[in-house]
């Protein structure tokens, strides 16, 4: 077994909770409210009025741009306005609000569970469907599928590394549907390499899972250039750049992409998704999400409907446990605690973990004493306590200069201090603030390049 070689902590993985619960179908929403941000990008733009009817499957956005992904009707019902929504953060976002009335869909969705294998589409048509079906990285980062699959100029995909790890604690979702959907995320790898033109992919699973690997090697075994590898623990395995390195030995350059080094990384999510698309006609209008805690009544991995209220979830669950003290949108460590539960289920929300209050509250932070541990756990090769005190002080250039916009806000600094610091408090704050300085710098290069022209 391997693993990456910089950095990286060991935090108990917790999925005890919820692991092997099978997936379970949440229902149906009353009302629905889909956010037309569910991706990296630009917000995708409604093509749907007020008063239309729509069906399952049909297209609600459309892409606004390169980078950015259609958002398409989980439900079937009347559209009564588009409006702006609040998410768990307290962040203003456009959104469709639909009547749900019954569960129609496009008639083109194939809804058996009959595996397809076979697939004739051509490597374009593949990406168009991907396109088409909004599909994104449901590994946490929502970035667009199909700009993945089109390398810029000069360079081109060699393999494809499929992130099975779910190294976060506590999440469960990615195992299960492994254990229940592989036959699936064969065939959608299989297209995928189709899509990239290589012939080889590699399968990371952390060994927490020996039975998702066990699983995945049958199959795998009788797929050509598809193999498993199993990995040691250690988080944050599931980072790009942490997955390349110890699936296939290659260290991503800062400030660079997967594909400069001949990589492609996708989830198996994301690959179940890609299959649905391309073998059923099933645009991304769902997925499966883990709700656990120490203290939930019915942890488990749902299956749910975009748009559906996360309240309606918890509730499957057992409700919100009494001794909760926060809840958090993911897992502890890249996760982030949520205002409310009200907003509706997205792309985004990988899972709800609900925190007792003894172990939801910080710690005091202390003063800062050297000791050099955050530096040895960046998986990143960055110094987190100078960026944070960099951010602190407001010292922007200097934190571009030590490349702050390699920070994949992990978190394992914040693990391993022992003076309790919010160092990705700050390095996170600093790391917006320089990244929204770069893209004004470029844009203003670009309008004067323009002007001379």
């Amino acid at each position: 077994m391997t693993t990456f070689k910089i950095g990286g902590v060991h935090p108990h993985d917790n999925k005890k909770y919820s692991a092997h619960q099978p997936i379970t179908e949440c229902p149906l929403p009353g009302k629905a409210i889909i956010p037309l941000i569910q991706h990296i990008g630009a917000p995708a733009q409604a093509v749907v009025e007020k008063g239309q009817k729509v069906k399952v499957g049909e297209l609600l956005a459309k892409a606004g741009g390169f980078v950015s992904a259609n958002i398409v009707s989980p439900v079937s019902g009347t559209v009564t306005k588009i409006d702006t929504t609040i998410d768990a953060w307290g962040m203003k976002m456009p959104a469709v609000f639909i009547d749900v009335e019954g569960d129609e869909w496009m008639p083109e969705i194939d809804r058996s569970s009959d595996v397809i294998r076979e697939f004739k589409l051509e490597p374009k048509e593949i990406i168009d469907k991907i396109a088409a079906s909004g599909i994104v990285g449901l590994g946490g980062a929502c970035f667009p599928t199909q700009v993945k699959l089109l390398p810029p100029p000069g360079k081109t995909a060699e393999v494809l590394v499929v992130n099975g790890v779910e190294c976060e604690p506590y999440l469960t979702c990615d195992h299960q549907l492994m254990l229940e959907h592989g036959e699936e995320i064969i065939v959608g790898i299989q297209i995928l390499m189709k899509a990239l033109q290589i012939k080889r992919a590699v399968i990371g699973i952390e060994k927490n899972k020996p039975d998702a690997i066990t699983r995945m090697q049958e199959l795998a075994s009788k797929a050509l250039g598809i193999e498993v590898m199993p990995l040691k623990l250690k988080y944050p395995q599931g980072g790009e750049k942490q997955l390349i390195d110890a699936c296939i030995g290659r260290q991503v350059p800062s400030g660079a992409l997967p594909i400069e080094v001949g990589a492609v990384v996708d989830n198996v999510a994301t690959i179940y998704a890609v299959y649905e698309a391309v073998q059923k006609n099933k645009p991304l209008i769902s997925r499966v999400m883990t709700v656990t805690g120490k203290s939930v009544q019915k942890p488990g991995n749902y299956s749910v409907r975009f748009g559906t209220p996360l309240t309606e979830v918890v509730a499957l669950a057992g409700g919100v446990p009494e001794d909760t003290g926060k809840i958090i949108g993911g897992g502890p460590m890249m996760g982030r605690a949520m205002n409310n539960i009200d907003m509706p289920a997205n792309k985004r929300v990988s899972g709800l973990l609900f925190l007792p209050e003894a172990e939801s509250l910080r710690p005091t932070p202390e003063n800062c004493i050297r000791c050099g541990k955050c530096v040895g756990a960046c998986p990143m090769g960055l110094e987190p306590y100078l960026l944070s005190r960099q951010s602190e002080l407001q010292m922007w250039d200097e934190m571009e200069a030590h490349n702050v916009m390699d920070c994949i806000e992990c978190g394992c600094c914040m693990f391993t201090c022992p003076s309790h610091r919010p160092l990705l408090d700050y390095v996170r704050m600093g790391k917006a603030t320089v990244g929204g300085i770069i893209r004004n710098r470029q844009a203003a290069a670009k309008a004067a390049a323009e002007a001379k022209k």
